[in-house]
């Protein structure tokens, strides 16, 4: 059900891979909600997925871009405004990716080169994203600018690899870029921390089904699926949030504020 929650705002949608992504049913809900917006991923991403698909159904324009270059985000932000005529409402950030997690390397045994270039792709492009919207002066007043994270920022998950500390750097971000921001632009900056969910980059993470697994016999609600996280996103992009920024939005069935549920005291108590 529709609730043309977003009619007449406009933005960037950061991410969208294929039908498994939280960014794809993210556009899929803006538009139903009455929402324009610009599609992008970077270039070798793009290759990968099935964007145009998604452009055609959404009625959107593709723009290629990457995330760690600021030539490319400055000629995004401005192509959007262009495009969508005027300032943005509202920014998906949902870019993560580790070179050692593709490569097999533990935790204990990283590769500082790869460990960088993660860190630039799923962290520090969070605060180039922001930067190039800030001096462009590109956001609406009450606009609001979302990333998505995972709770291994805050509680170790050892498979997790260096995502994690990518995780928790991409919170300070929103924590410090949400302060002056709201100041001065009075545009909001949010993470959702959301429930392990098996888009195409979650299943690259080894044990990632005893992830979703265990978190689904902790959670209460159970988990929140790619779908719920595009609905709650919606509403972060909404009016009916313009107080809410600089938070870390767990988003996840209880799994973050539960010690431990009945369900798991039976496994291991067979």
């Amino acid at each position: 059900m529709a609730y043309n929650l977003l009619k007449g705002k406009k933005g960037i949608i950061f991410g969208a891979l294929d039908e498994n992504s939280i960014a794809w049913k993210t556009a899929e809900r803006v538009h139903e909600e009455g929402g324009t917006f610009v599609l992008t991923n970077a270039p070798i991403a793009m290759r990968m997925g099935q964007i145009n698909e998604l452009a055609k159904k959404t009625g959107s324009e593709i723009i290629p871009a990457d995330a760690t270059n600021e030539e490319d985000l400055a000629n995004l932000v401005s192509k959007s405004m262009e495009i969508l005529g005027g300032k943005l409402d509202f920014v998906l950030h949902s870019i993560g990716m580790s070179v050692n997690v593709r490569k097999g390397r533990a935790y204990t045994d990283q590769n500082y080169d790869f460990t960088t270039k993660g860190w630039d792709v799923s962290a520090l492009s969070f605060h180039k994203v922001m930067q190039s919207l800030y001096k462009a002066d590109a956001m609406n007043e009450w606009g609001s600018i979302v990333a998505l994270t995972y709770m291994a920022a805050q509680r170790t998950f050892p498979d997790y690899n260096d995502m994690s500390d990518n995780k928790a750097y991409l919170e300070s971000v929103a924590r410090s870029f949400g302060y002056f921001f709201g100041k001065e632009k009075k545009v909001r900056v949010n993470t959702i921390s959301q429930s392990p969910t098996p888009t195409t980059a979650g299943q690259g993470v080894k044990g990632f089904d005893g992830f979703i697994n265990y978190a689904e016999k902790m959670s209460p609600l159970g988990n929140a699926t790619a779908l719920d996280c595009a609905n709650y996103t919606v509403s972060l992009f909404s009016d009916l949030t313009k107080k809410v920024t600089m938070q870390n939005l767990f988003h996840d069935g209880g799994f973050s504020n539960t010690g431990v549920s009945q369900e798991v005291i039976e496994e291991f108590s067979k």
